[in-house]
């Protein structure tokens, strides 16, 4: 059997599999096997077998590389045992702490710890204290445990904060030289109501395209803040936002790319003040096609900070009070909605997808704790801005692929084989009619959705369509964007939240200087463009390629892991909001389908949990991946995504950002229903919290016991103690991922 590396990824089961550094098929390793190594530790394995389903599973033989990173949870005294629980369950193992190294911690806190013994086959894993966080229930709790529990680099340096400190106020003189004024042109910002930073103000008057002497167009100005004036390469303010590589966004709270000093104030397009930016100036026809466009340093001034409601309302009644306070900026945002359709009308030629989904927003109360969520209601003034933007990634994208300069890139490929033969049997098992071709473009995608959006199962189909493409990443390769339509496609528009923008930045003033910019080792410097000796250094381009593809692979693993870091935040939230409504029964629409039951999203909250396949009635249900259905063999019930159901909220659990709901059917009988509320009524109103508290209490009692005699019956039964210490597991668990 054939060796493999790769890191290890735990299950809060207990098992966990390797992921591959060939990124081959995941390699399962059993709670056996898991008892040395944790989550997320580098390791050398061999592939002993295969299951029925051809999934391979694996022994460990060699750890490479512990993770030295803290681990957080919460610290306990139980049995004259000291413990720390992770929050992260992934984990498997209760970490053991020496009297000595609980520093001035205390029991229930929170804390982030430091291993000190690794685990073994017959020991616990044993740590230091080496940060008291707080009381699990201090505001914002959540978000202090998720920017370490997903390594989320959250403190500036030392040199990168008095380096902002150093920065100007406001621009000077010298900041003014060669760059275009634009400081009378009525740019406006339009952002959400909650925005503190403004990458884009924008601008828009009739124009003539072409050779006629009539407008037939569109000036379309698209102003991008200049951070890259302010963040040189290799600077302290630039390598922390290297390794940020973006801004995460908590309900309440952001966790910056760059300082407070950049983001909200200098590079921030506030309103009435003088700033620089990078101008992409468009001449746009009546079709929508951008005829020519420009790019230009430029000292602008915003004459006014829009909202997105606000614009709404002037766009839908030019004589309402909105407009009226407004009057002076209303022509120019008529002439933006314009433009705007005339994009919209391209977009829709070139066969761009746009599925309406609902988004939702968490609005808190002042302790951080969830008041309600609202949906996002996305209008004309979202849609305007959006397509904006859009023209002006496409424009950078093909003035730097122009220039055949190295870059990072938008990429968002097309479905894989598999994902693309998986829909086909899905579409004809439907009988639809419909097909994808064996290289699909995306107006197949956009007539399949536009022909099914009034069928009854039209979320299943469009859910399906969006499952069968892959993630969108950055990259130095460009690829095209399969979702938009578009041969190339790259970020401009957010240099204060996203490092590729800002990449993007320089390599478009290099080039406007006559220049080229250089990424080499993981540091950036400008470099005049070769003029002759083209041969010399026939090996440089794929190494300087290799660099790019390796900042694009930094900044894609930084975007992915601040979007889990943002959803774990609202998943607690979420499960902290249910514990207010156990026994509650709602309406909801099915979101998910899975051989092991559906996730439902209520109507009223928005709120997701599963609903469990023993839950779903006396009988038993097949999963046929095909359809995407659970279907019950002998009442041919079905539930696919769309299905509405009626359900009741039976378990919420906030360890595991798990909430559960039971089928509530017509019919039946009430009995159970009023237990339920009896329950809640009970558990909720008359201390559950202080009950649950309790019973883990008791629970972790005995384990600690049971774990503290095994350490000392160590030396003198090492088989006694293994079995001690092993955690209780069915060994016939579903090797489920």
């Amino acid at each position: 059997m054939s060796e493999v590396e790769g890191t290890v990824q735990g299950h809060r089961d207990g098992h966990g599999f390797l992921v591959r550094d060939d990124r081959g098929s995941d390699v399962y390793l059993s709670q056996q096997e898991m008892r040395a190594v944790l989550h997320r530790d580098r390791v050398r394995a061999r592939i002993v077998r295969y299951d029925k389903r051809g999934r391979p599973e694996g022994r460990i033989l060699e750890i490479l590389e512990r993770r030295k990173a803290p681990i957080i949870g919460r610290l306990l005294h139980e049995g004259g045992v000291w413990l720390v629980a992770p929050e992260d369950k992934r984990y498997g193992q209760d970490i053991m702490v020496p009297k000595n190294a609980i520093a001035n911690a205390s029991a229930g806190q929170v804390v982030a710890i430091e291993l000190t013994e690794p685990p073994s086959m017959y020991s616990q894993p044993v740590g230091r204290v080496t940060e008291v966080l707080g009381e699990i229930d201090d505001p914002g709790m959540e978000i202090e445990i998720a920017v370490r529990k997903y390594e989320v680099p959250h403190r500036f340096s030392p040199e990168t904060l008095a380096q902002a400190a150093g920065l100007p106020e406001k621009i000077r003189p010298a900041d003014r030289r060669h760059r275009i004024e634009l400081t009378d042109v009525p740019l406006v910002t339009i952002d959400g109501e909650d925005a503190r930073d403004f990458d884009d103000a924008v601008y828009c008057e009739p124009a003539v395209v072409g050779r006629g002497k009539k407008p037939n167009g569109w000036r379309l100005v698209v102003a991008i803040a200049d951070v890259s004036h302010y963040v040189k390469p290799g600077e302290p303010l630039d390598e922390d936002a290297y390794e940020r590589a973006t801004s995460v966004y908590f309900p309440r709270r952001v966790i910056p790319m760059l300082p407070e000093k950049l983001s909200n104030g200098l590079c921030s397009l506030n309103p009435d003040v003088e700033r620089l930016a990078m101008v992409c100036d468009m001449l746009v026809g009546a079709d929508g096609e951008v005829h020519a466009y420009q790019f230009y340093p430029a000292v602008i001034c915003s004459h006014a900070r829009f909202t997105y409601t606000e614009v709404a309302a002037i766009l839908a009644n030019t004589r309402g009070p909105e407009a009226a306070r407004r009057s002076e900026l209303v022509p120019h945002l008529l002439h933006l909605h314009e433009v705007y359709r005339a994009l919209l009308k391209q977009r829709q030629q070139r066969g761009a997808m746009d599925f309406e989904t609902t988004e939702t927003q968490i609005v808190c109360d002042e302790n951080g704790r969830i008041e309600k969520i609202v949906p996002r209601t996305r209008n004309d003034a979202h849609r305007l801005i959006e397509e904006a933007m859009l023209a002006a990634n496409v424009c950078s994208a093909d003035f730097i692929a122009q220039a055949k300069h190295p870059s990072l890139y938008r990429v968002h490929e097309g479905p894989t084989p598999e994902k693309r033969t998986t829909l086909q049997n899905y579409l004809k098992a439907l009988g639809l009619g419909f097909s994808v071709s064996e290289e699909p473009h995306p107006k197949e995608f956009q007539a399949i959705a536009a022909a099914t959006k009034d069928r009854p199962d039209a979320l299943q189909i469009h859910t399906m369509l969006l499952r069968s493409m892959q993630q969108a990443i950055y990259t130095g390769t460009n690829a095209g964007h399969f979702g938009l339509a578009y041969e190339a496609y790259t970020h401009f528009t957010s240099p204060i939240r996203r490092y590729p923008d800002l990449l993007v930045h320089r390599v478009i003033k290099a080039l406007l200087s006559g220049k080229r910019y250089h990424l080499l080792s993981g540091k950036l410097e400008d470099a005049p463009a070769p003029r002759s000796a083209r041969s010399k250094a026939k090996h440089a381009p794929t190494q300087e390629m290799e660099q790019w593809e390796a900042a694009g692979a930094h900044c894609s693993a930084n975007e992915r892991r601040a979007d889990e870091a943002s959803r774990d935040v609202e998943a607690w939230l979420k499960c902290r909001y249910m514990r207010e409504h156990l026994g509650e029964e709602f309406s909801g629409t099915v979101s998910a389908v899975t051989s092991f039951g559906l996730f439902v999203t209520l109507d009223a909250l928005y709120v997701e949990g599963l609903v469990h396949i023993t839950e779903l009635g006396g009988e038993y249900y097949r999963f046929d991946e095909v359809r995407q259905e659970l279907r019950g063999e002998r009442s041919g019930m079905r539930y696919a995504i769309g299905a509405r159901v009626r359900v009741q909220v039976s378990r919420v659990d906030l360890d595991g950002r798990r909430i559960d709901f039971r089928m509530v059917r017509e019919g039946e009988d009430d009995a159970a229903r009023l237990r339920a509320r009896r329950e809640r009524a009970q558990a909720g109103k008359s201390g559950a919290e202080e009950e649950l508290a309790r019973v883990k209490s008791a629970d972790r009692a005995a384990k600690a016991g049971t774990k503290a005699k095994a350490r000392g019956a160590k030396a003198a039964h090492p088989v006694k103690a293994a079995k001690a210490t092993a955690r209780k597991a069915s060994p016939a668990r579903a090797k489920r991922r």
